[in-house]
């Protein structure tokens, strides 16, 4: 179980480049599974959850080969029941169940892990199986779907917490091969949604309306091999130009695409922070900003997104007054504040709200990471703070981030990664 060591106090100065996205990646490499013809996916990010998900399409039969930033993957017979022990460690692995039971007609999935962030129950994913006319079972840790044949529905998919991402790819790729035409209302927005439809497509399948609140599948006979780059990972992207701010430093981050990140770029230039935006860079100059305090609600896309709300707490900790940021999404994604108050922060917490008193000098500390972005949150606060900060459990960044301390050290930072004897 690795740790970072991090000395704090230096500005982040010089360029980097976003890997792809982790959320895209998993969904399109599952969609592998609804053709016999080899798929090679560009741009994939070297990071555990990536390699888990090989792991899972090799358990199930596929074979899978990784070749730096490439993926083949070729499923040309699989099976409907994968590991247990890999598919309960990662909660994105649910999306293995659209594309096996659209091409099997069966499928068992072992219920998700993942983060502990809170409630994230895959019963909208479940409700878009049987309306297209799957049946289901929850027995001994499996979900079981079953169907003769998928046929095409209108499936509203909205819930408390708003649209269901990782369900909106599920029941994307499940109606691909289903008879008819499937309508999915307050269908997820995100990115993510849009690059696996483009997969999709370049696939054979015929879909419209991805990126918006309705999207329509009209199912076809089968689907054939495809090749496909993923998309920037939006998230990276944002917590880099945080970073920047925090430490006011001046980062030009490269590869990206600042659409995917407006409401982010928004509330940064909310809180004076200088930049530069075109259309696959943002230049973050910290070195010329004063931070100011914002206020910021999370939600779904387009609005402010969950995945960057711990980041953007640390920098209100740096900012001149009281900001408030309040949590929509996700009930437990305050578990970083413990760590934050540990390293000199002042946050108090009233229900899903969270306010933060800026202008504290924060010193290193030895913290625990509790999620993926929240260890995020507590590099950002280790490379602010005064002395070393010593960032346990870190396998939670190794998730989600792709060699995120060469890139920090790339940019001045001193981080050192610190293997266990």
């Amino acid at each position: 179980m690795d740790s970072l060591m991090i000395e704090g106090g230096r500005s982040l100065q010089g360029e980097v480049e976003v890997s792809g996205a982790k959320n895209a990646v998993l969904p399109i490499m599952a969609a592998t599974l609804l053709t016999e013809e080899p798929c090679l996916i560009r741009r994939a990010p070297q990071l555990r959850d990536v390699r888990f998900m090989g792991g899972i399409l090799e358990s199930l039969g596929a074979k899978v080969e990784f070749s730096g930033d490439s993926v083949s993957i070729h499923a040309g017979k699989i099976r409907g029941r994968g590991n247990y022990d890999l598919i309960r460690k990662m909660r994105g692995s649910v999306c293995i169940l659209g594309p096996i039971l659209s091409r099997m007609g069966e499928a068992e999935v072992a219920l998700p892990g993942g983060c502990v962030i809170g409630t994230r129950p895959i019963d909208l994913h479940l409700k878009g199986m049987q309306a297209l006319g799957a049946s289901i079972q929850i027995q001994e840790g499996y979900v079981r779907v079953r169907a003769d044949r998928l046929v095409g529905n209108q499936v509203f998919l909205g819930g408390r917490m708003g649209p269901t991402v990782l369900g909106t790819a599920n029941l994307m790729m499940a109606a691909t091969l289903a008879e008819g035409e499937t309508i999915i209302d307050s269908a997820a927005c995100e990115p993510e949604i849009v690059d696996l439809a483009k997969f999709l497509t370049a696939m054979g399948a015929d879909i419209t309306g991805a990126g918006s609140p309705t999207v329509t599948i009209r199912g076809v006979p089968a689907l054939h091999g495809a090749e496909h780059e993923v998309i920037p990972d939006r998230i990276e992207a944002a917590t880099f130009a945080i970073a920047a701010a925090a430490t006011r430093g001046d980062v030009r981050i490269n590869r990206m695409k600042c659409e995917h990140i407006r409401a982010i770029i928004d509330k940064l230039r909310e809180a004076n922070v200088q930049m530069s935006v075109e259309d696959d860079s943002l230049l973050v100059r910290g070195s010329e900003s004063v931070c100011g305090t914002v206020d910021v609600t999370t939600q779904p896309f387009a609005g402010y997104p969950t995945d960057a709300q711990a980041q953007l707490m640390t920098l209100m900790t740096q900012a001149d007054g009281i900001s408030v940021i309040t949590e929509r999404i996700f009930e437990a994604r305050f578990m970083h504040v413990s760590e934050l108050l540990r390293l000199g922060a002042d946050i108090s917490i009233e229900g899903t709200t969270a306010i933060i008193k800026g202008g504290q000098t924060l010193s290193g500390a030895p913290v625990m990471a509790s999620d993926l972005r929240a260890s995020a949150a507590l590099v950002i606060a280790g490379m602010v703070a005064e002395g070393q900060t010593l960032i346990n459990r870190i396998y939670h960044l190794d998730r989600g981030y792709e060699k995120i301390d060469e890139k920090l050290e790339q940019l001045g930072g001193r981080v050192t990664r610190l293997h266990e004897t």
